[in-house]
Order: C-alpha cells, then structure tokens, then sequence
C-alpha cells in the first residue's frame, strides 16, 4: 500500500489540493529508411517502425503517489493516541466505479475517460476478483505510470550506459543502465525490449516501496506505513500494472498524458473484468470473512497489525491469495458469496483458480537484470530500523537481487513482533 495521507485529511476535514499532474508528449518521426520502407511494393513492417521519438525534455518520473486502500473494510482511524470517533475508512467499490485514468494523479485527479466523454474522477479502491483476489487500484496505477515514464526513458538509452534518478524514499535510488550490443536488433525489437526493461524496473521500484515503508517510510510524517508494508495485495496489483503498460506502449496508446489517461482507463477496466469482479458489497462481505485472520477491524488505522497477512514472497512470477470456500461457507455472509464460487460457464459449484502473472528476465536475448540494475542506499535516520539484517546486505546499497532476502529477515521480525503483541494483550 502507498499512503494514508488522504485518511488524515478527512480526519481533520481539510480540503484536498489538486496534484500538479506534469503535461508531456512524445511525437515519433520516420526515419529516412522507414519512409523509403514506407513506399515500396510491399513494406516490411519491421523497417516501418524505425522511428526517432523527441519530446523526452518534458518527461519526468511521476512526483506523487496515490493514497493507497487499507486492507480491510470501514477501519477504524487513529491520529497519534487519540482515535477518531464515528469514523470508518471506506475504501472498496465495483467495477463500474472505477473512473477515469489520471497519470501522476496523487490525492486528486478530475479527467476525461473518453475523448467524447465528460470529465470524472480517478476512483481507487480494493476489488476483490474471482481470479486475482483483492486488487488494489492505486497500485496498478502508480505502476503503469512509473513503466511508461521509464520506456521512454530507456528507450533513448537503449545500449548506452546511462544512470536514471529516481525519487528518494528512505534514501537515494536510481537505475544504472548498461552497455550492451542492439545493432542486431530491428526497430520493433528494440522498442519492445526497452518496454520489457521498464515494465520489470517500474515492478521492482513497487517491490523497493514496500521495504521502504518497512523500515520507516513516511509520505505524511505523522501517519506510520508500516501497516502497508507487505500487504497481500500489494504487489499483484503493482504487476498487473506493469502488464498493463507493456500492452499500452506496444500499441503506441501511450505516446501523451492525454491519449495514455484514456486508453488506461479502457485497459484496466477490461483486465479487472477479465479476472471476473464482484460486487462492492461481496468485497466487503469478504472482508468480513477474513477479519481476524488476514487483518484486525478493532485494531486502528495505522496500527501495524491492523495487517495480519503480509506477502514476502518478493519477484517476478506472482499469484494471488484468494478466500478459499470453505472459509466463506463458514460465515454468516454464504448466502451472498455462493455465487462468486460458481464457475459460471459450467455452472457447477467448484473452486476459482488463481491467476497467475509474471514480468520476463530475459528478452530478446538480453537479461535485463544484467543491463538495468535498480539501486537503493539507506539515509542515517533510517539505520537503526535494519539492524537484525546483517549489515553486508544493506550497507553499503543493495540492488533487487537483496530484495528477498531483505524481506525474509522483515517477516522473521514480524513474527516476533506479532507474538509478543499477542501475548501482551493476553
């Protein structure tokens, strides 16, 4: 999950601001080989796409993040020792209510869906789905525009050594791109390697965000985001925001904010329906199936174990953590679930599958951990939150390759946090 500032603002009933979304556009200009390609008898569509693409001055890594939604239903909220009465986060919604795609929309975004359309706002929310489980909309968003941000970005650098600041969190990163040979590569090959390269760094900058948020990331200084780290949700979503990128930027739907915000908005709504939704209020009731096993409803926002399942699992094949039937026929909500247990195309009373995804290492021939390395450096202030890891694993920078076992000392500690938490409120 990304951040809670929202939550606060409505505690204190402060208005919302509206974010600075930056305005950018690429324009692709033929090469002389395209355009003789272009006028022969019968073109070679590869030739075809040898483009020169300028308008890269404009383009900058998305400044804000979206305020992500708490796992769970109508939380609890409190702000330093005090909780906040009468107040619930709600923060689940349907299909039909996704809204319009606003690229680096941060709190606040109000565009059009469709050039035809009237303008609306970006509606973000959990979506549990019958095949992907919950699904957290501001993830899939802020990483497809991190990816399509980085493709033009690293398509300009395609082969060149290069390094690409990225925003800092609990320090510096950046991404260090590599030599490597592309004159063996046609045009379409390299415009399809360089979406590759970013869909996988645009992933592994979210995987970065949730070790960040471990160990003391804060987007509002008085709101903790420990609650965050590691959700189960978490990183499924980001994927199939990575995902969505890639298809968007291999049909040329991503060449300006505009044409980008519309065609997300079609893409995302068709993949949410692909991996079948239910309703908001089957999200809810499922929530409420999983209270107190996967997340704490007495527990406040952002008490750290509000979140009692997280996913440490970390890398590029993922699948997602779906409310088993049996758990479900347990409830007193079944009579409203059944349905999201029926395989419809059957109609037979089976169990839905999970639906896998995965982001490639190797494309083309290159493996992209080898050319494009994300890097992370820790500022002072945040040592004294790594000292059970040991210290060659994070001291001196650690890139994605650390990623896991990074993770694996956080669970360790979460565990022992958890226990003992428990056995105090015994």
């Amino acid at each position: 999950m990304m951040s809670f500032a929202k939550v606060s603002m409505f505690v204190f009933g402060a208005m919302l601001l509206t974010a600075c979304s930056q305005d950018w556009q690429v324009r692709s200009l033929p090469t002389d080989e395209a355009v003789a390609e272009a006028l022969a008898a019968e073109p070679d569509k590869r030739v075809l796409a040898s483009t020169e693409l300028n308008g890269y001055a404009s383009l900058e890594m998305p400044g804000d993040v979206r305020p992500c939604c708490a796992f769970g239903n109508a939380q609890k909220v409190k702000v330093g020792t005090l909780q906040v009465p009468f107040f619930r986060y709600a923060n689940t919604l349907g299909a039909d209510d996704i809204g319009a795609h606003a690229f680096d929309a941060g709190t606040f975004s109000y565009v059009k869906a469709s050039p035809g359309g009237s303008s609306s706002g970006e509606n973000n929310g959990q979506i549990y789905t019958r095949l992907g489980g919950f699904i957290d909309l501001a993830h899939v968003r802020d990483t497809a525009d991190n990816t399509v941000i980085l493709f033009y970005k690293i398509y300009k650098q395609l082969g060149k050594e290069t390094k690409l600041e990225l925003p800092p969190e609990i320090g510096p990163r950046y991404i260090q791109l590599n030599a490597f040979d592309i004159e063996h590569l046609d045009p379409l090959q390299r415009w399809n390697l360089a979406a590759d390269i970013a869909a996988r760094l645009g992933y592994l900058m979210a995987e970065s965000h949730e070790i960040a948020q471990w160990h003391g990331y804060r987007s509002w200084a008085l709101w903790s985001e420990e609650v965050s780290a590691y959700s189960p949700e978490d990183i499924y979503s980001n994927m199939l925001g990575a995902k969505i990128a890639v298809a968007l930027i291999s049909n040329n739907l991503a060449m300006n904010k505009t044409l980008f915000n519309q065609h997300m908005n079609g893409w995302l709504t068709a993949a949410i329906n692909q991996l079948e939704p239910v309703t908001a209020e089957q999200t809810n009731a499922l929530f409420d199936v999983i209270d107190g096993d996967w997340w704490d409803s007495n527990e406040p926002l952002p008490n750290k174990f509000m979140l009692l399942k997280r996913h440490y699992a970390l890398g590029d094949m993922q699948s997602p953590y779906l409310v088993d039937k049996q758990t479900a026929q347990a409830h007193a909500h079944w009579p409203l679930l059944a349905p999201v247990y029926l395989q419809e195309k059957r109609q037979q009373d089976q169990e839905h599958q999970a639906k896998q995804l995965s982001l490639p290492r190797y494309s083309h021939g290159v493996d992209i951990d080898e050319v494009a390395k994300l890097w992370l450096f820790i500022d002072d202030k945040f040592k004294a939150n790594f000292t059970h890891i040991p210290a060659e694993l994070w001291s001196n920078g650690f890139t994605s390759a650390q990623f896991l076992a990074l993770s694996a000392y956080n669970q360790i500690e979460d565990d022992k946090q958890l226990k003992a938490k428990r056995e105090g409120d015994k």
